[in-house]
Order: structure tokens, then C-alpha cells, then sequence
């Protein structure tokens, strides 16, 4: 029996496109083989990743000026990528409202000047600062956000004022969850674990007048946007299997609406947790209001042990990986494109069950 998982990532998949998958898997549309035994380079394998490219061109209305490149190493690669492609000032601004955003501000400050311009860690990444006026750098080659904070459970509904910079944002447990205008920004990308695909690819949208070739010398050649792009993203053999499920994905989203379809369904799941959460005595939410994410959503019940129980009686009723991180604590359910709607009804029923069988606590 399938539980309702409610992992940050690796996350749920839909279950049409997992069941798909499972019936190509010795045999791809008669190529007597899988897709993780096919060539790279074999005319099969060109079309699946080309298709999946023009599918999400299709579903995000990316712009001609832009490349689209999949590639390996998660979001964690591109903290070092974007730095090494981008510093031709070796200066650049960084929005710190969570973990992810931290970890790549410190990776870049090898490579150059990087600014901590605005940050939330004052109250545990909780809320998302005003940047509609903020000290930005003259000379900064971009303006570095991570959208929507997987852990913390805060996103931007609002982007930053740059002031004209280019603006690099991480979109990874966000990524297809709503109608996003690419124009905005010079480079949006993100890890597929979350809301696409398996874990191992990283997606990344780029501005073509961003891709130079003088980039920092010490770049390596594989982490170079220029060459990457030349090669369509097969410089090297890229990760495969990950892409094809991923494009799997895009032709599912397309399926279910597209990316408009999909910011409706998951306001409507969200708006059921949060209005819980609001009315709860027993379970409260942790991010401020106007900040809250739709994917991940972050709640406590204030006492350590009584958390743990809910986790562990959630668990044995098959709503899994509730625990949340150490650095909030409490409990975090992802609801991502691929969580159905029932799940998150269902899961609400159980907290109410669980809080009248604490009403004291």
C-alpha cells in the first residue's frame, strides 16, 4: 500500500507517471531496452531530452533568449557555477533567508566580493525581509535569492527590487508549482528532487547574454555554462534516467492544466493545512503570514516530546517523513504538485484527531 509522503525531497511523484515509467522499463517503445541501459547519444535518447526541453519551454513560456540545460549535481553545484560564470566584477549580493541561500552566499565568497544584503536569521529564517529598497551593490554582477525555503517554509510573493542587476534566484522545492515569468530574472534553476523528478539533476534557466566564455580561470570545464550549452547538455553523459522521468513530468503537468491548474490546486491544498493550523489549539504554523510558502509548510505543537508522538502515531497511519529539521524542530509536510489533494484532507483529519486526544496537553 502507497503511503502519503510528505518528504521535503526526494519527494512524491505522480503515480501515473511512476506507473509509466515501471511499464517502459525493460522496454522503451520498443527499443528492447531500458532508458538507463540507452546510449546518450543514440537518436532514442536525443529525442526524449529534447522533447522534455520543449515541454518546459512549454509549460514556463521561457523566452528564445534563454537556455535551458540539465545537468548534474543538484542545486548544491550551481552555488559554486553561478559565482564561477557570473563574477566578471567578482562582486555580488546575497538574500539570506534560509540555509540554502547561507550556503551558497559562503561558497561564492571564495570566488569573489559576496554581500550579505538582507537577511532573516535573526528570527530562525521565518520571514521574508522588505527588498524593495536595498543597499545593492553598483558594481554587482547579479542579485541572489532562494525563492521559496524548503526547510523554513517562507517564499517570495513579492521578487526583489534589483535595481536594474541581474537577478539569479534558486527555485528548487517551488520549481513548476505556479506561472512564473522567466523574463524576470537572468538565471532561475533548480534541483528536481522536489516537485519534478529524481534526485541527481539540477535544471538550470539561463539568460543567453549571461553564458561568456570569460568566465574565472579556474573554472573547471564541465561547470562552464558556455560549454554546457554548446553541448546541449551533453557535454558528458548527463544524468540519464532523471531527465527522462522529469520530462515525464512536464507532459503530466501539461495533462493536468498546465502551470495555472497547478497554482490553483496547490493554494487549495495549502489553504486547507494553513486554516487548521490558524484554528488549532493545539498546533500552530511558524513563518509569518504574508511569507508562507504553499509547498512546505512548517508547524509545532511547543512541546518536543508531544511532537515526536505525533510524528511517530502519523507514521503508523501512513502519513510519512513529518518530522521536520532540527534547526526549526516540530513537523513539516511538503505538499507538492504530486500530493494529491485527499492527502492533505486526510492528514488534517488525523491532526484533529490527534489534538482532541491531547486537549490537555
Amino acid at each position: 500500500m502507497r503511503v502519503y509522503n510528505f518528504s521535503a525531497g526526494p519527494a512524491v511523484l505522480p503515480e501515473e507517471v511512476l506507473q509509466e515509467a515501471a511499464d517502459e522499463m525493460l522496454d522503451y517503445q520498443g527499443s528492447g531496452m531500458s532508458v538507463m541501459e540507452m546510449s546518450h547519444r543514440s537518436k532514442t535518447y536525443e529525442k526524449i531530452i529534447k522533447e522534455a526541453e520543449a515541454d518546459l519551454r512549454d509549460l514556463m513560456n521561457i523566452p528564445d533568449n534563454y537556455k535551458v540545460l540539465f545537468l548534474q549535481g543538484g542545486a548544491s553545484s550551481q552555488f559554486a557555477m553561478i559565482p564561477m560564470n557570473l563574477m566578471k566584477n567578482k562582486v555580488a549580493d546575497y538574500i539570506v533567508t534560509g540555509q540554502w541561500a547561507k550556503k551558497a552566499y559562503q561558497e561564492a565568497q571564495k570566488y569573489g566580493k559576496a554581500n550579505n544584503i538582507a537577511s532573516s536569521e535573526d528570527k530562525t529564517f521565518s520571514y521574508i525581509p522588505d527588498c524593495s529598497d536595498l543597499p545593492i551593490s553598483p558594481d554587482a554582477d547579479y542579485v541572489y535569492i532562494c525563492e521559496n525555503n524548503t526547510i523554513y517554509g517562507t517564499k517570495y510573493h513579492e521578487l526583489p527590487n534589483t535595481k536594474g542587476h541581474t537577478l539569479v534566484a534558486d527555485v528548487s522545492s517551488c520549481f513548476l508549482s505556479e506561472p512564473v515569468d522567466v523574463s524576470k530574472y537572468g538565471v532561475i534553476y533548480g534541483g528536481v528532487q522536489k516537485n519534478i523528478g529524481p534526485a541527481g539533476v539540477v535544471i538550470v534557466i539561463i539568460r543567453e547574454d549571461l553564458i561568456r566564455e570569460d568566465v574565472l580561470p579556474e573554472t573547471p570545464t564541465i561547470m562552464r555554462y558556455d560549454v554546457q550549452a554548446k553541448a546541449g547538455s551533453l557535454y558528458n553523459t548527463p544524468p540519464c534516467y532523471g531527465i527522462y522521468i522529469c520530462g515525464k513530468v512536464f507532459k503530466w503537468l501539461k495533462k493536468q492544466g498546465g502551470l495555472e491548474a497547478m497554482k490553483e490546486r496547490n493554494e487549495r491544498k495549502a489553504k486547507i493545512l494553513y486554516d487548521y493550523l490558524d484554528e488549532s489549539k493545539l498546533f500552530h504554523g511558524t513563518v509569518r503570514k504574508e511569507d508562507r510558502s504553499i509547498m512546505n509548510v512548517p508547524f509545532v505543537t511547543g512541546d518536543k516530546d508531544l511532537d515526536a508522538l505525533f510524528v511517530k502515531e502519523a507514521e503508523a497511519a501512513g502519513f510519512v517523513n513529518l518530522k521536520g529539521h532540527r534547526t526549526v524542530g516540530g513537523m513539516r509536510a511538503s505538499i507538492y504538485n504530486a500530493m494529491p489533494e485527499e492527502g492533505v484532507v486526510k492528514l488534517v483529519e488525523f491532526m484533529k484527531k490527534f489534538e482532541a486526544e491531547h486537549a490537555d496537553a
